[in-house]
């Protein structure tokens, strides 16, 4: 793997907010919203977890309001042992490096995805740089299980809607695993394209798991769009976990006309009533429409771009331009997370117009509040993570967190929880 060259400098992003900060007044802001209040937890309090990827730590804060912190997990207990399997095996050893020098750029990535179990008494999450799922007890910290997935690093999840199954990419094997939340049990796995990445689970009994392809290289120009491998959206049964459908979206994007864009399908999201996917591909600053029912394209945005982010596409983590998409309750906007352009938006889905750009240090994630009023981004720049009202388009908080956020999803834990004990 090639590893990722340096980001810019403190004052060149500086300077690239400030220029953001002035394009964004020349942008209209998107109409209001009705929120969709989250279900009321009976003997558990709703929270959000934020993957600190390069400190191996979720942190646990509230998941409305003032996202103020409620405690930290040390979601590698185990870091001294999984250290010394790694280094006793050549092979382990040269891929473990990899993910340091290519997408971990120079750091390890010591968790990836979390969700909690339906009792709200562990954490599930998947590490990539050590290949494996982990569930954590909540309240003592200690390991319950540990599932190795196939081949050398785990990737993205998803958690079934009633929160029994939770799904994990192993992205050097092409493979999704489905496994038991509560015992870390295979259920079931089955085939993908090449480095599977974003799973989502949908309300048809279907998993959909989206390839991405080979990201850590520099052979980023159009014309070597070739050697990224194969890229697909693979759809397997929720239940049988057998492949029902292939969907290749290079064909479709050429039937759009958007031969320019790559067919890599990063962050997605549905509508709630399932009948479109929005989805981010890579080196693109925007997101495609796709109707599912018609299988075709039908709109295609783009989202402006921060005049000091560098056109150099070697220089662009992991080929993303944009990577971070949520969508309100009510359908009817969508928040972006504008990665290397350092900012995120809520677009309003009926005209695809962006609102406000709300400047922000390499946001790599967007989810929904628990209150459903918010999209919450994580800056893994700037170590925080950062609410941003659907309605208004504004920012409406920030809370700091630990090293490189990257995913942050809704959980639950027992009322009146206290953090376990530092190790």
């Amino acid at each position: 793997m090639t590893p990722v060259p340096p980001r810019p400098s403190r004052s060149r992003r500086r300077a690239g907010l400030a220029a953001l900060a002035a394009l964004a007044l020349a942008l209209p802001t998107p109409l209001a919203a009705t929120p969709t209040p989250a279900a009321a937890a009976v003997a558990l309090q709703e929270v959000m977890f934020v993957g600190n990827n390069w400190d191996g730590t979720a942190d646990v804060i509230r998941s409305r309001g003032d996202y103020a912190k409620l405690g930290r997990i040390d979601v590698i207990p185990d870091r001294a042992a999984r250290l010394r399997e790694i280094y006793l095996n050549p092979i382990k050893l040269a891929y473990f490096l990899g993910i340091r020098q290519g997408p971990g750029e120079g750091h390890d990535q010591f968790v990836d995805d979390m969700y909690t179990t339906p009792d709200g008494t562990a954490l599930v999450a998947s590490r990539p740089s050590f290949a494996d799922v982990v569930s954590i007890d909540l309240a003592t910290g200690a390991i319950r299980w540990r599932f190795p997935v196939s081949g050398y690093r785990a990737d993205h999840m998803a958690v079934s809607p009633d929160g029994t199954r939770v799904a994990v990419s192993a992205s050097t094997s092409n493979t999704v695993h489905v496994l038991d939340i509560r015992t870390g049990a295979q259920l079931g796995s089955f085939g993908t394209g090449d480095k599977p990445h974003e799973n989502i689970f949908t309300r048809d009994n279907r998993l959909w798991n989206m390839s991405i392809g080979e990201v850590n290289t520099d052979l980023d120009a159009p014309w070597l769009d070739w050697t990224k491998g194969d890229r697909r959206i693979t759809v397997a049964d929720a239940t049988t976990y057998q492949v029902v459908k292939v969907i290749d979206m290079r064909d479709r994007l050429d039937a759009a006309g958007r031969r320019d864009l790559s067919d890599a399908v990063r962050p997605a999201v549905f509508t709630p009533d399932g009948s479109r996917l929005y989805f981010q591909v890579s080196f693109f600053n925007g997101l495609v429409e796709y109707d599912v029912a018609a299988d075709r394209i039908t709109r295609v945005a783009t989202l402006p771009k921060n005049p000091a982010t560098s056109e150099d596409r070697t220089t662009w983590v992991n080929d993303s331009r944009h990577h971070g998409l949520s969508v309100s309750p009510d359908g009817s906007r969508l928040c972006v997370a504008g990665t290397m352009d350092d900012y995120a938006t809520v677009v309003d889905r009926a005209t695809l117009m962006p609102g406000t750009l709300v400047p922000a240090s390499k946001p790599y994630w967007a989810t929904v509040s628990g209150d459903g009023r918010d999209c919450v981004i994580s800056e893994s720049g700037a170590d925080q993570v950062t609410a941003i009202n659907f309605a208004t388009g504004q920012k409406v908080a920030s809370v700091g967190v630990g090293d490189h956020p990257q995913r942050v999803r809704i959980g639950h834990l027992p009322a009146g929880w206290t953090p376990p004990a530092a190790g």
